[in-house]
């Protein structure tokens, strides 16, 4: 992430140069054709989505990888329970068998008693004092043996699945990272001015400028989501400083004890959907098929988000980009 952290804070730097943007028009004929700024803008915008889709990806991956974890650790510890069992029942049994030898030469006995786990229950089935044995201990060797097995099949599969799971995960930061050098090479064809121009998308809205009527729990989140604008937007970053869109959101709930996960498609299962008609201050906004964006409403048809790595966080409105639906956390 350091990588790609540098690209932003490169990307970022042109912000702090312009406060505004003015466009003039120099009568002089260029040297070579300049760039097409609406083109420009439009492969920029396509490849900070794309980055920020791959971002998204990786967050859903790194959850299922969290999870598969946490299954893995609790199926280590039954199979590790399973197998002091069958050790156990296993003791047992070869404490039958010394039992009925005792005083005898031990003979094809000595070849069971030494016999290692894979081994030991063919010796036992094939050995010819087995009905002598007590069944039921016999059944209980058996029975824990295969649970054992099914344990270490589990514990297999969940590792085979961890390992799915993080080379996903490499290949969705990969995918990050090269699109964000992509955008970064168009801008550097840019002048400062148009490179401003192109970054900030037009967004002129002040957060001073919005007045916001929010109560209970939502005014928590929507205060420190409106805190951050003039943040800078790091892909996933989750403040104190930087926020991506679902970083930005889970941490501004956080603040009204609501937790969310670090994922914007995640966030759309967390809470009631909520259609446009009745949207209140705080109910986060999703956008994008599939939904790889999100944000937080603000009232007046406004938005508050992370919005890219040039923008940052800032204020919006509500169908700036192509709107799927809303959800009210808590």
């Amino acid at each position: 992430m350091l990588n790609g952290r540098k690209r932003f804070a490169t990307v970022l730097s042109a912000l702090a140069l312009v406060g505004s943007v003015v466009l003039t028009v120099n009568g002089s004929a260029p040297a070579q054709a300049d760039p097409d700024i609406d083109d420009v803008r439009a492969r920029v915008d396509r490849l900070f989505e794309e980055a920020e889709q791959a971002q998204e990806r990786y967050h859903d991956a790194k959850l299922e990888l969290d999870e598969l974890n946490e299954e893995l650790d609790s199926l280590q510890s039954d199979e590790v329970r399973q197998g002091d069992r069958v050790a156990q029942v296993r003791s047992d049994v070869r404490d039958s068998v010394i039992r009925q030898f005792q005083g005898q030469t031990m003979g094809p006995a000595a070849e069971l008693l030494n016999a290692d786990e894979d081994a030991f229950l063919n010796e036992l089935s094939t050995f010819n004092t087995v009905s002598d044995l007590q069944d039921s201990l016999l059944a209980d060797y058996n029975d824990e043996l295969k649970a054992y097995a099914i344990r270490r099949k589990e514990t297999s599969d969940r590792r085979d699945q961890v390992a799915e799971i993080e080379a996903e995960l490499k290949e969705e930061k990969e995918t990050v990272d090269a699109k964000l050098a992509e955008a970064e090479d168009l801008l550097d064809e840019l002048e400062a001015e148009e490179r401003e121009a192109v970054l900030s998308r037009g967004s002129d809205v002040r957060a001073e400028d919005v007045s916001i009527s929010a109560s209970g729990r939502a005014a928590a989140a929507v205060q420190y989501a409106m805190a951050q604008v003039g943040d800078a937007y790091v892909y996933g970053a989750a403040g104190p400083d930087a926020f991506d869109c679902s970083g930005l959101t889970m941490m501004a709930w956080a603040q009204a004890g609501v937790s969310l996960p670090h994922s914007s498609s995640a966030q759309y299962s967390t809470g009631p959907h909520i259609p446009e008609s009745a949207l209140q201050p705080g109910d986060l906004v999703f956008y994008y098929s599939p939904i790889s964006h999100v944000g937080m409403y603000i009232g007046n048809g406004m938005i508050v988000h992370a919005a890219n790595p040039g923008a940052g966080v800032l204020v919006s409105p509500l169908h700036y980009m192509p709107y799927v639906g809303a959800v009210r956390p808590g």
